[in-house]
């Protein structure tokens, strides 16, 4: 019961997570607890606290692992002015082309 509210705790901040790193681990270390838990809890000497802290460890471990992967690079938005057109524009490096500050593409 005890896992199952500190899993609960947890699940509970992820949404105060600041970046995808961060909220990966904090629901990996949820989730793997409330699994320690219940595996410690059923196999070995019933010791569910010691299944849980391992569980959070391994889950914090792999859920910030997966997360910085899957988020994506910053894109760099430093902006260019064009004198002819009075406008400004900046370089995507994700498609290799340039656009003004609004999404149209730049000629």
């Amino acid at each position: 019961m005890k896992a199952l509210m500190i899993g609960a705790a947890a699940l509970a901040l992820t949404a105060c997570a600041s970046n995808e790193a961060t909220r990966g681990a904090v629901t990996g270390g949820a989730l793997g607890a409330a699994a320690g838990a219940a595996i410690g809890n059923n196999v070995g000497n019933g010791d569910a606290g010691t299944g849980a802290a391992i569980g959070g460890v391994l889950g914090a471990a792999v859920g910030a692992n997966a997360a910085s992967r899957s988020a994506p690079a910053p894109m760099n938005r430093q902006q260019y002015y064009d004198q002819r057109s009075g406008r400004y524009y900046f370089y995507d490096p994700s498609t290799n082309r340039y656009y003004y500050e609004n999404g149209a593409p730049y000629p």
